[in-house]
């Protein structure tokens, strides 16, 4: 392991993130609705802690290396994604009304994984810069720092290789396609552009400029973090609050779809944009689930149409994106709706997109190779290719898809009856630890029952929110890029 080369990486990415930080606390000390100054002094201490900390490591590091191997580019994403949770913390440990450490961890893991799960019980106690703060983190975590990084650092040369493809969920494949430091750029370039559009369309519909910025951050990102108590429910009374649902729904369709086809689509590369039929499947769920909610709530609850179908069509959309904003307490619903929710929940967006969940790729896949072994049964001899998104998958892709759906539930199981155990003296209910786990693992944010839409993890013990920390890295990451830190013979030196 190259440790000096660890630490001068590593360093590069928070003085990135202190910048940030800094950024918030401008922001602040010139916002009227802070007078006293509150959000100023925590964000900009917290921003030279983040920075000192940085210029430390690149000391440390200091030296030029002509590559990351593949072992650091595992190892600094891991590690790269819990250091920038844990000084990402700070601000919230600091303003006022603060934060206990384990909770201030638990939301700022929870900003830049993007789960939208939060401890804070009355968002409207806190200053706008420490609310701006914990938006940019989602932002930030929306497309991954650490693409963000590869674009950046031209320095790292045939490195980006191994971070790009371990901090996303892009497809090797689709990611070969071009340099990777130049795909991360094109990448950048049009989360910037929807970004824009997203807050211009807000702004247009009637929010304030703080709320379109921090809204249009957290759509892209589909992570689903608001100023409000009420989430997006505070504009659903409004003479524009439909439209901003509407607004709200198509930048969360397209922040949850792979950002390749854009880069695809500006390269006006049309043969390889009919290839993804990631995207076809994606809409086509989404379009089910709209329905099948719609119409259980109907028929099952003898509810509204119209109504109904407003309410079906934004949660069903925020589920599958896995952004997590809310307009209504889909808990008072038919258990029916719940079921097709929760499977929204479980499946994801596509690859290579800001959402969460399993992916729409592997749902394909599982399903086609599910239908290979099929026909297998009665034609042993039959050679059968499968394809997804154009791209040929053989046999080890298909064994690593498997493997990582099975490890994913095994993972899940445990780490319900973990929370299961930790949390009896509390009385948390079986339903409730089926959905703290699945709302953090699948980087969702609202769960059921006891942190259903109007709840929040606040009431959880403080070893939970660390355990429940590790989980979002984890599903946010994939899986290997963290399980990786806890393997002693990575850490070897060489």
């Amino acid at each position: 392991m190259n440790f000096r080369l660890l630490a001068k990486i590593l360093g590069l990415l928070l003085t990135l993130e202190s910048v940030a930080m800094v950024a918030c606390g401008v922001f602040a000390n010139f916002d009227p609705n802070d007078e006293l100054g509150v959000a100023v002094l925590p964000l900009m201490i917290a921003g030279g802690i983040t920075f000192l900390a940085g210029i430390v490591l690149i000391i440390i590091g200091w030296g030029k290396f002509e590559r990351i191997p593949r072992r650091e580019g595992v190892m600094i994403v891991g590690l790269g994604w819990v250091l920038s949770g844990v000084f990402g913390a700070i601000p919230f440990v600091m303003a006022e009304p603060g934060l206990p450490p384990s909770a201030a961890l638990f939301e700022s893991v929870s900003g830049f994984t993007t789960t939208g799960s939060t401890v804070i019980a009355d968002l409207e106690q806190w200053p706008d810069g420490i609310l701006l703060w914990r938006s940019v983190t989602q932002w930030l975590g929306g497309l991954g720092i650490l693409v963000l990084f590869v674009a950046i650092l031209s320095a790292m040369g045939g490195g980006a290789k191994s971070l790009f493809r371990n901090e996303s969920s892009f497809q090797p494949g689709e990611a070969a396609t071009a340099r990777i430091r130049d795909t991360a750029l094109s990448l950048w370039k049009v989360y910037l552009f929807l970004t824009v559009c997203c807050l211009l369309g807000l702004r247009g519909l009637g929010m304030s400029w703080f709320d379109a910025v921090t809204h249009s951050f957290t759509t892209v990102a589909t992570g689903g973090f608001s100023p409000h108590n009420e989430s997006i429910g505070y504009f659903s009374g409004w003479e524009t609050g439909l439209w901003i649902e509407i607004w709200l729904e198509l930048f969360m369709l397209l922040g949850s779809t792979s950002f390749l086809i854009y880069v695809v689509i500006v390269r006006r590369d049309w043969e390889r944009l009919k290839r993804q039929e990631e995207v076809r499947w994606y809409l086509l769920l989404a379009l089910v689930g709209c329905l099948g909610v719609w119409a259980v709530g109907v028929w099952g609850g003898g509810h509204a149409v119209g109504q109904t179908l407003r309410g079906a069509v934004f949660t069903t959309i925020s589920m599958i994106s896995t952004s997590g904003f809310v307009t209504a307490d889909y808990e008072l619903w038919p258990v029916g709706t719940h079921f097709i929710l929760l499977a929204m929940m479980l499946i994801g967006g596509c690859a290579g997109s800001t959402s969460g969940g399993m992916k729409v790729s592997r749902l394909i896949l599982l399903l086609r190779a599910a239908s290979q072994e099929i026909v297998k049964a009665f034609r042993p001899n039959q050679i059968l290719r499968m394809q997804v998104n154009g791209n040929a998958i053989d046999d080890t892709a298909r064994a690593q898809t498997v493997l990582f759906v099975a490890l994913f539930s095994l993972m899940a199981m445990a780490s319900m009856v973990v929370v299961a155990i930790i949390e009896t003296a509390h009385g948390v209910d079986f339903e409730s630890t089926i959905a703290i786990v699945l709302a953090t693992f699948g980087n969702v944010g609202p769960g059921f029952g006891d942190v259903g839409p109007t709840d929040t993890f606040a009431e959880l013990r403080p070893v939970t929110h660390l355990f429940l920390s590790l989980l979002m890295v984890l599903g946010r990451l994939e899986l290997y890029a963290v399980l990786v830190l806890f393997v002693p013979a990575v850490w070897k030196k060489y």
